[in-house]
């Protein structure tokens, strides 16, 4: 196969842990023939979708990348969207000359209409029989009468990522006007509030969905001491774990939907018995889930099985 890649830039990816590059790398092992862009390489000339991308080799050293070159999208027999968030602007009409793209016949994974649709945030709202308690507005008025029924809740962006502006508030806290001036930007931006989950501290777990089905195991993301985010960016710790019953049942029923709406890689956030967000753009953690499992007698080696899907894909369109 030839598969394009759409990355942030290669620098700044971190190349021990980085899930795209193990996905490249367990392609790269089977033959297939990888190439990189970047969002702002697709274009349009006239009415047909274009993209400038690079032959990409990995190295005993690292990697070597050919000059770049112009290609047609339909060259590929797969084009994976990896683009990190926010999902600005430039985002926006990435998955509009994708998705023109893939009229024109390009496989694009994940779809990207359905990547627009699927706000990672306002996506849980489509399965409200896993959420806990949430309110979407800009309104600080709202957000305080949310506080005082709860006691303790979360707010953050709808557009972060990482645990990026993501604030726990109490009842008692002194700070509540002047977060909720500022992640609201004195109400002009649409943030969520959820119910705050003691099972935090045990873990927010990352639950890989490849094709609709879920992987064994989930990665519980553990705060570090003092913190409130579980984000591996923020200094929590990765555990593999296997998903219990009530993550089983999550995954399951959200892993049919991800697979009728075209969305071939997909990580779930659960926090004890609760769906709090659905990552669509580029979720990760394999890298961590085949370190912690490759010594046990069943190991679980998502990139392997992310390549799997592709090539399933790519040979059921032959």
């Amino acid at each position: 196969m030839k598969i394009l890649f759409i990355l942030d830039p290669l620098e700044y990816l971190k190349t021990e842990k980085d899930t795209s590059l193990a996905i490249m790398r367990e392609a790269a092992r089977r033959g297939h023939t990888l190439f990189v862009s970047m969002q702002y390489d697709i274009f349009l000339r006239g009415e047909v979708a274009r993209i400038f991308t690079k032959k990409f080799v990995f190295t005993v050293d690292g990697f070597d990348q050919e000059p770049q070159a112009e290609y047609s999208p339909t060259e590929f027999d797969a084009i994976i969207m990896r683009k990190d968030p926010p999902f600005d602007n430039e985002y926006l009409y990435s998955t509009y000359l994708l998705e023109i793209a893939q009229q024109q016949g390009a496989h694009v994974y994940n779809d990207p209409e359905t990547i627009r649709n699927w706000n990672e945030k306002l996506a849980v709202t489509r399965f409200p029989q896993f959420t806990p308690e949430f309110l979407v507005t800009a309104n600080q008025d709202l957000i305080r009468d949310f506080l005082t029924t709860h006691q303790d809740i979360v707010v953050k962006p709808l557009d972060g990522m990482g645990g990026a502006s993501v604030f726990r508030l109490t009842t008692g806290d002194p700070n509540i006007g002047v977060i909720l001036e500022t992640i609201t930007q004195f109400g002009t931006r649409t943030i969520m509030a959820q119910r705050y989950l003691t099972a935090i501290l045990q873990g927010d777990k990352r639950i890989i969905v490849i094709d609709g089905e879920p992987l064994p195991y989930a990665l519980a993301r553990i705060p570090k001491a003092g913190e409130t985010r579980g984000n591996l960016a923020t200094g929590g710790t990765g555990v593999a774990q296997l998903l219990s019953p009530r993550d089983l049942e999550i995954a399951s029923v959200v892993g049919k939907v991800l697979k009728q709406e075209g969305l071939l890689l997909v990580g779930l956030d659960v926090i004890g018995d609760y769906l709090t967000e659905i990552n669509v753009t580029s979720p990760t953690g394999m890298v961590e889930i085949a370190q912690q499992t490759k010594h046990l007698a069943q190991p679980c080696n998502p990139a392997s099985l992310m390549v799997d899907a592709l090539e399933r894909k790519t040979f059921t369109l032959i």
